[in-house]
């Protein structure tokens, strides 16, 4: 008996398989589990944040705003990024408010790749930033980072590139492993991009948790560099609203106006009144604000790398964001999946498998986000030191 064509899938569709991230938060949900899978960065969003959205909920701003966002908060972007980033951006024409650092993206690539193109990834990679390209038709390709410093190796990047390359995605800091890429790495990967004439996409989603004294530097302030890269990024982690969906990108005025379609096409506009949280946010909150979330997270590491330690899962030290990949390879499986579930089994602590990151590999590898509530992650690093 032949197949209805009604009801026969999309060629893409069995390529696209449900992340790790979300598998693992339903086996924590189900065992009773603290999630540190997923990053849902569940601390307290600030006050200022909170009151913004119910007053413009109350002040009746739930309606459809512009494609690009509200006004206000354009604007206060374009001066969060000239003070913050070094980027001069027109809040008219180089902004856009988007669904998430996510959408931004989406919409991006929509706009400006085309079906058969190769975009490169460095791996270990975020990996909806590659599932993304595969639901567009455009072929991810990886450049692998080199352990445990997970360095850029220049020749591998350019032996990466054909003429079928069309962009390359960076995200710093970098989910999964906590990498923040160097003023000298930017630099290796802007004279590439200028040299095959390619577009960069930056999500810069973490730019505002980084440790030990590292830099954030945004690759669209080197020279040559502001015409051919999409900054993106957002209010999710900044201000523990990741369920909000509200980020943001700048981009040549030229690229805005496609761009912006095909977010409207996809999602008509970012969450009204939630908007409005994110502008008195960034109103209001001084910089001992960005101050307090770098040494709060700080210290949220090195409480998480030394429960890991006494574990004997031998983490890798991240200089950004709020993950860690640990060594699992004493933890009983054949594969980071099996690894994943054991250690959840054994400790009630969710994790990621580290073969979430990698087109082959990673088995010994697992993430754990430490952006938990301090209760929550006391209780997990408690765990986790017994578990050895």
């Amino acid at each position: 008996m032949t197949r209805s064509k009604a009801r026969t899938l999309s060629q893409i569709a069995p390529l696209i398989i449900q992340s790790e991230i979300r598998a693992m938060s339903v086996e924590c949900e189900r065992a009773g589990g603290i999630n540190m899978a997923q990053g849902i960065c569940d601390t307290e969003l600030p006050a200022q944040v909170a009151e913004g959205a119910i007053e413009a909920i109350h002040e009746g701003r739930n309606i459809y705003t512009r494609l690009d966002g509200i006004a206000p908060l354009r604007a206060a972007i374009a001066e969060k990024l000239a003070r913050r980033n070094g980027i001069n951006a027109d809040p008219e024409k180089e902004i856009l408010v988007t669904n998430g650092a996510t959408g931004a993206l989406y919409a991006s690539a929509l706009a400006l790749l085309n079906p058969g193109d190769e975009v490169i990834l460095f791996e270990p990679f975020y990996g909806y930033h590659w599932s993304t390209m595969l639901a567009l038709r455009v072929k991810p390709v990886a450049v692998p980072l080199a352990a445990p410093e997970w360095a850029l190796d220049v020749d591998s990047l350019r032996a990466a590139i054909t003429p079928k390359t069309r962009a390359i995605i960076i995200n710093t800091p970098l989910n999964p492993s906590g990498k923040v890429f160097s003023r000298i790495e930017l630099e290796s990967v802007a004279a590439l991009a200028i040299e095959h004439d390619l577009m960069v996409f930056t999500d810069e989603i973490y730019e505002n948790f980084l440790f030990d004294g590292v830099e954030h530097i945004s690759l669209a302030t080197l020279p040559g560099m502001a015409e051919r890269t999409i900054t993106i990024s957002g209010f999710s982690k900044t201000f523990s609203i990741t369920g909000w969906r509200l980020g943001y990108m700048v981009a040549p005025a030229s690229l805005i106006p496609a761009i912006g379609y095909f977010h409207d096409l996809t999602y008509i506009c970012a969450p009204s009144a939630l908007q409005y949280g994110a502008l008195k946010g960034m109103l209001e909150l001084p910089d001992s604000f960005y101050d307090g979330l770098r040494g709060e997270y700080q210290q949220k590491r090195d409480q998480t790398c030394a429960a890991l330690t006494a574990a004997g899962l031998h983490p890798t030290l991240p200089k950004g964001a709020y993950y860690i990949l640990a060594e699992a390879a004493k933890v009983p499986g054949n594969t980071a999946s099996e690894r994943a579930r054991a250690l959840l089994a054994a400790t009630g602590v969710a994790s990621v498998p580290g073969s979430a990151f990698f087109v082959e590999g990673g088995e010994t590898l697992l993430r754990f986000c430490f952006g938990k509530r301090q209760p929550d992650l006391d209780r997990a690093c408690e765990a986790l030191s017994r578990y050895a």
